[in-house]
């Protein structure tokens, strides 16, 4: 491939890693925010939770980017740029998934550490800061590590807006060179290694959170 070429398909590896990061601050933050109400005492929080979950889990994520990108702007007039309409619907439909990895292991911390917790006069909210959330995050590390290389590959669905990723970057030096196995292979390689070294990176923090646990 000639150098610009090649510019172009690294500056879809940046596209794709910005895209990433901020989808999934946003997932986490929704995440924690959705399974934590999941748990609340309120059955009213507990119902608009759930009800949130259940609409971005049973909807597609492509389908969501469509809206996002061309519905808002029909309907309330706001036009989003290409990477913060992938941002929000990426964000919103997998930390649906990432509300019940949290509801899960909330409700999996043992009974008798909220009783304790109850004992020592804890409001609600530092029994969740001191006592669940802390034995609780660790175990959601695993499934938050798969969340996070699914949340990857669906960077990928961007590329329906124009959005210059590294799908899209890929497919624009197919078409160029009018070869699909190599270019294809390097971008199944590239989203390979970002997910290798995300699965590391979080098999490491896991460790150190149990290590701190105990």
């Amino acid at each position: 491939m000639t150098s610009g070429l090649w510019e172009l398909v690294l500056k879809g590896i940046w596209t794709t890693v910005q895209l990433l990061v901020f989808s999934a601050l946003l997932a986490t933050a929704v995440s924690f925010a959705a399974g934590v109400a999941r748990t609340h005492r309120l059955w009213f929080v507990r119902f608009l939770a759930g009800l949130y979950t259940e609409v971005f889990r049973g909807t597609s994520a492509l389908v969501m980017i469509f809206w996002v990108f061309f519905v808002l702007p029909v309907a309330f007039g706001w036009q989003l740029v290409p990477m913060w309409a992938g941002t929000l619907a990426l964000g919103l439909t997998y930390g649906a998934y990432g509300a019940e990895i949290v509801r899960g292991a909330l409700n999996s911390v043992d009974p008798a550490q909220k009783e304790g917790g109850i004992a020592l006069g804890f409001t609600p909210g530092q029994r969740m800061r001191r006592i669940l959330l802390p034995q609780a995050v660790p175990e959601m590390i695993a499934p938050f590590s798969n969340l996070l290389i699914e949340l990857l590959k669906g960077t990928a669905l961007v590329s329906v807006m124009g959005m210059g990723d590294l799908a899209f970057s890929g497919n624009l030096v197919r078409l160029a060179l009018q070869e699909s196995t190599e270019i294809y292979t390097y971008v199944l390689l590239v989203y390979f290694v970002i997910a290798f070294l995300l699965t590391r990176l979080m098999r490491g923090l896991e460790r150190h959170l149990k290590a701190g646990l105990r």
